[in-house]
């Protein structure tokens, strides 16, 4: 008896034995989350018009022009961790937000013609800094980021944190993530009413925006995937926008040269709660063929209830060209407190003219055009060329606004 409780013991340490020499094996061959650093070179032109401008009312140009360059970095600190610096400007055009000053121009004041002052023009800068670590399995992944946004009337400074959890051999995924966004106004004024006794500034010019989010993600075949998330975000603060104005059917127009003054700029309530849930399917049907479906529900305490629904196609062409023709389709009842130029009354509390919060439909067309190359063979300097990709998007809404969107990015591994 006491040989065999010897050869037990004997069996039992080896096993154990072996089981950390296997463990060490892994811990010193397991496998970088990310191999060496990548760069992310993206760029954007955005472009739009339309006769709705909030700036002037619900009625004027809404001509306005976007360039957003951005780079992205991420960073492997070891094999577990990476750091990921994301920066981006946004220079914009606007001949609507020109019309805060409808009489700093060279003609007559039009709300429909851009007046060419200094409002014309702005420019946003954004750095986004996010840290991740992921278990040595690979199953559970942390993460935490700090953003800053500053443009001449307003600043914004953010942070949060994500967990992301896998199993079933990683076909099952559930996340949750956090975030609070702390912002600031320089509340710029229509140039009528700064001097009018009668107006009323807005005596808080913050906003915080605290958003949680839910996900879950199932491979649901070898050809079917699916997800499911939820986002809820509460806003508290000054949710108008300051140079935004107002005409009331109620109040005598005042008309100079072309344009008319606003009586009040847009009044909103101070708090906003968003509830968002949707789904996705991505169905591989060959090698060639895969499609890509979405649908969102939206709704909000303002009285907004949307539906967004969207398919993508890629078509693989080749071993490193696919494209992408894409469609998407969105409707949206209006807000509680939204009416067009000249409908409000002085009466109400709460007003504004943006037919962002009108009743509208939307259609969006899209087609891309991604090259990649997992070898990198084309290099420049000592970053290798992963891939490239080329969208363009066409957004069409029934109420006359149009505006197209071309962006590219690049990636880069460094060798």
């Amino acid at each position: 008896m006491k040989k065999l409780s010897l050869l037990f013991t004997l069996f039992f340490t080896l096993v154990t034995l072996a089981q950390e020499q296997q463990q060490e094996v892994a811990d010193t061959y397991k496998k970088r989350v990310l191999e060496t650093t990548e760069v992310d070179y993206l760029m954007s032109y955005y472009t739009q018009d339309g006769d709705n401008a909030a700036v002037t009312g619900g009625i004027g140009t809404e001509e306005l022009t976007d360039l957003t360059p951005t780079i992205v970095v991420s960073i492997p600190l070891n094999d577990d961790d990476v750091l990921t610096i994301d920066a981006g400007i946004s220079a914009y055009s606007s001949a609507s937000s020109s019309n805060v000053n409808p009489f700093d121009g060279n003609g007559a004041a039009n709300p429909f013609v851009a007046s060419t002052g200094a409002s014309e023009n702005d420019i946003l800068v954004t750095v986004v800094g996010n840290y991740s670590h992921s278990s040595d399995d690979r199953n559970t992944i942390w993460s935490a980021n700090i953003s800053v946004a500053s443009e001449y009337d307003y600043f914004s400074i953010g942070f949060g944190s994500g967990y992301t959890k896998l199993f079933n051999e990683k076909n099952t995924e559930i996340s949750i993530k956090a975030n609070v966004f702390l912002d600031t106004w320089n509340a710029i004024y229509p140039s009528e009413l700064r001097d009018d006794p009668a107006f009323i500034p807005f005596d808080d010019e913050s906003r915080n925006s605290y958003s949680l989010g839910l996900g879950f993600s199932q491979i649901l075949s070898k050809k079917l995937q699916g997800s499911l998330s939820v986002d809820v975000i509460q806003q508290e603060g000054l949710l108008s926008t300051p140079f935004q104005r107002v005409q009331f059917a109620d109040v005598a127009d005042f008309v100079i040269e072309e344009f008319t003054y606003g009586n009040d700029v847009e009044r909103l309530p101070d708090s906003r709660l968003k509830i968002a849930a949707g789904g996705r399917l991505h169905y591989y049907i060959n090698e060639i063929f895969t499609v890509r479906t979405f649908y969102r529900y939206y709704t909000d305490d303002w009285g907004i209830n949307s539906h967004t629904a969207s398919i993508e196609v890629p078509i693989k062409i080749t071993d490193k060209f696919t494209v992408y023709p894409s469609y998407r389709f969105y409707r949206q009842t209006a807000a509680d407190y939204f009416a067009g130029f000249n409908q409000h009354l002085s009466t109400q509390e709460y007003y504004t003219s943006d037919y962002d919060l009108s009743d509208f439909d939307a259609n969006q067309y899209g087609f891309g055009l991604n090259y990649t190359d997992i070898f990198a063979k084309f290099h420049i300097f000592n970053f290798g060329l992963k891939s490239i990709d080329l969208r363009f998007r066409q957004y069409e809404r029934d109420s006359g606004l149009k505006a197209s969107l071309f962006s590219g990015g690049f990636s880069f591994i460094m060798d």
